[in-house]
């Protein structure tokens, strides 16, 4: 049997739920919950305040750095460890200075992910804030962000999945347009971990977040930010502190270098640490046949649910134009409804919105089976 088709399930424990909503938080490996354990009682044993745990901890948080630079393709030194997608996010928004006339481009306005939307919002008294206007799946239309740039865009801040429909945005394709003319963001929160092999050196990036929490398995309250060494002089830190800066002939302050810059009072060394044991378990799964595995999963839930009558599907139909999300809807029933009642039977999915649509988003993981998107299934046509 190949990894793709390799039943995994009994590492995830998840006490007989069958747990489709990833795409927000999800399951951790057996492994990781044990290597989070196995930590905090060493910790705790050789003094969390002593030579020996500082070593500890310092080699422990740059194995991590080491381990998701290797999954994205960047320096170790360029991954700045937060507690969230949100985190990396503000760290630009906050961060950037503004010119008189300047402008950053967003997609969708309220299509958007809170999280990707609001911290942009916020700037609007300080620079003008551009929309790029979206078809039914999010998508859009490359000669519009042609025409909205001009030689005062500061930022372009694009979404690389989106959460609500799926639909996996072309940022490849943006980086290469944008060149070195204009700082460009992503929030890869929906892609990292799901979607295959990823390369920043193809996207040209120079500002990205994400979390562990969701597609890589990790725990909650671990975020990751990629900063390119050549961009973190065009962001002022939002927090300062005795790990990021340092005071010079008494009275002058300097910002240490990347990471350091951004991470002052980082303390979720646990957090850390499960998180770089469950990267180091989907890598030995591959991320290549985690994609595939997710693809197949996601096809056979959205073809068995399509026997459904009334059923509305929202996002692409081209599987390789989305992640594993598969959101829809069932004509005269109400969404949240058909999810409290899942759960009841011990099936977790969400319910979002695509603007101001309640839609259920399926967000299955490699960790799912075959057998549990037919029971899904099944247990929907019987509600």
């Amino acid at each position: 049997m190949n990894s793709a088709s390799k039943d995994i399930s009994e590492d995830f424990p998840n006490s007989g739920k069958i747990y489709l909503n990833n795409a927000s938080v999800s399951l951790m490996p057996s492994q990781s919950i044990e290597a989070m354990k196995d930590f905090l009682i060493y910790y705790n044993s050789v003094g969390p305040d002593s030579i020996d745990s500082e070593s500890f901890v310092n080699e422990k948080l740059r194995n991590t750095r080491k381990i998701i630079a290797k999954i994205i393709n960047c320096q170790p030194e360029e991954v700045i460890l937060t507690q969230s997608t949100t985190d990396g996010i503000n760290i630009v928004a906050n961060g950037l200075s503004f010119e008189p006339n300047s402008n950053i481009i967003i997609r969708g306005l309220s299509h958007e992910h809170h999280a990707n939307f609001y911290p942009w919002i916020r700037l609007q008294n300080k620079t003008k804030i551009k929309n790029l206007s979206i078809d039914k799946n999010g998508f859009f239309n490359f000669d519009e962000l042609e025409t909205l740039l001009d030689d005062n865009t500061k930022l372009v801040a694009i979404s690389h999945a989106l959460y609500n429909t799926g639909s996996i945005l072309p940022v490849e394709k943006i980086g290469n347009m944008l060149e070195n003319n204009t700082s460009f963001f992503i929030d890869s929160a929906q892609t990292v971990g799901c979607i295959g092999n990823f390369d920043l050196s193809k996207i040209k990036c120079n500002f990205m977040s994400f979390n562990g929490s969701k597609w890589l398995c990790g725990p909650m309250g671990t975020g990751l930010f990629y900063c390119n060494k050549k961009s973190h002089e065009l962001l002022e830190p939002m927090a300062i502190g005795g790990e990021s800066a340092m005071i010079y002939d008494n009275t002058n302050l300097a910002f240490k270098d990347i990471p350091d810059k951004f991470q002052t009072g980082f303390r979720n060394y646990v957090g850390m640490v499960g998180l770089e044991s469950s990267v180091r378990y989907l890598l030995k799964f591959g991320m290549e046949n985690i994609r595939k595995k997710n693809l197949r999963l996601s096809n056979l839930l959205r073809e068995e649910l399509s026997k459904i009558k009334n059923i509305i599907f929202y996002g692409p139909e081209i599987p390789q134009e989305r992640t594993s999300i598969i959101s829809f809807n069932i004509d005269d029933h109400d969404p949240q409804l058909i999810v409290k009642k899942l759960e009841k039977q011990n099936i977790v999915l969400a319910v979002r919105e695509i603007l101001d649509k309640k839609i259920i988003r399926a967000s299955p993981h490699f960790f799912n089976t075959e057998s549990e998107i037919i029971q899904v299934v099944n247990t929907i046509k019987n509600l």
